[in-house]
């Protein structure tokens, strides 16, 4: 089984820290813009018609921000173009301030199941400085709508002027309006993006901070019932992601709209970041992409490795054989022993151990090489 991203880049306004592909200023090019996403689903649809698709994720940018009629007849061409299974995880993601209930019912009727709802933070305050165009207030009514429902909440740490006290309130509230999956994700000021300049003033938590608020998460998470299972994903018994778990198990996917990224068989893709480039070849009947390569096996193999030692299952000895063939102990010997220290070394797997996961670049950069 594989999964579909489809990317809505479009956005009330750019907040701070964001350094994806998105537009604050284009919403007007909505219409034209499904009507091409809706093109390249039947273009991929053909080329991948011997593919099975078991989740779709609509991503952004913030789709909820556009009609959410757009949003129904793409999970309608979702579902004619590829063969999408009858229990497919099909999830939104949602900016709490753009959320009405007319969007929720619409959503419900054409068959979405989870929504991933930016939160971030609790504290009105550190929203307003992270360019957020919601409140806590938006949040507690956007909830109130999913009562009932699987609805993933994010949660970033690291903010200026953020406490684990904060960190452990925006938790509590999640969870109390019903969130089955929390999403803790530190803050990363990426190079030209608002939020770096504050980096560079040493205005933000430094790392020691970060790791104490991450800390103090885990442990409240874990007195709320969520189980992690992954480095930054924690949930309720039975709601993880499963369109997320296909990314960390190597699994393959297609990337439709803007700048969506695609990995099928051993080809790896990418769309334009130019939203007139990306209507210019989708119109003319030409996929729209700028970058391809075919990945080797060292490369598929480091990854698999990066990726699995992320979640708390690590790597499966007998999945790696079937994938890579031989020994993974065997071969991997001396980084086992060198990092031993940090690791629960079984008969069947190797993971990270609990209390080590939040620093696993460090440990995993020895797995790699070899």
């Amino acid at each position: 089984m594989a999964g579909i991203y489809v990317h809505i880049p479009f956005c009330k306004s750019k907040c701070r820290y964001c350094d994806f592909t998105s537009f604050p200023d284009k919403l007007c090019f909505a219409e034209s813009y499904m009507a091409c996403v809706y093109r390249e689903m039947a273009m991929r649809g053909e080329q991948l018609k011997n593919y099975s698709f078991d989740t779709l994720y609509i991503g952004g940018g913030t789709p909820s921000v556009v009609d959410e009629n757009y949003i129904a007849m793409l999970v309608a061409a979702a579902k004619k173009h590829f063969n999408l299974s009858e229990n497919a995880e099909i999830t939104i993601e949602m900016n709490p301030g753009t959320v009405s209930a007319r969007k929720i019912d619409m959503y419900l009727r054409c068959g979405i199941n989870r929504f991933s709802v930016g939160l971030q933070s609790a504290i009105d305050s550190q929203l307003s400085e992270l360019g957020r165009t919601h409140t806590l207030n938006q949040f507690v009514t956007c909830a109130k709508l999913l009562k009932g429902r699987n609805f993933n909440v994010d949660v970033m740490i690291g903010l200026k002027g953020q406490t684990p006290d904060d960190v452990l309130k925006t938790i509590e509230v999640a969870a109390a309006f019903g969130a089955s999956h929390i999403s803790m994700y530190a803050l990363t000021p990426e190079d030209g993006t608002p939020i770096y300049t504050d980096y560079l003033n040493g205005e933000l938590p430094d790392g020691d901070e970060v790791a104490e608020m991450y800390a103090a998460g885990v442990k409240k998470l874990a007195e709320l019932g969520f189980a992690r299972y992954e480095v930054s994903n924690f949930a309720k018994k039975g709601r993880e992601s499963r369109h997320n778990l296909n990314y960390w198990r190597r699994g393959e996917y297609i990337g439709l709209g803007v700048s969506a990224s695609s990995c099928i068989g051993k080809l790896r893709f990418t769309n334009t970041f130019d939203l007139d480039e990306y209507f210019k070849c989708i119109l003319s009947g030409h996929f729209a992409v700028i970058d391809s390569e075919e990945t080797d096996k060292e490369t598929e193999e480091e990854e698999y490795i990066m990726l699995a030692l992320r979640t708390t299952a690590g790597i499966d000895y007998a999945d790696y054989t079937a994938r890579f063939g031989g020994d993974f102990a065997v071969k991997y010997a001396d980084a086992i022993e060198k990092t031993r220290p940090y690791m629960d070394v079984l008969p069947d797997r190797l993971r990270i151990k609990d209390e080590y996961l939040y620093v696993q670049n460090t440990i995993i950069i020895e797995y790699f090489g070899k």
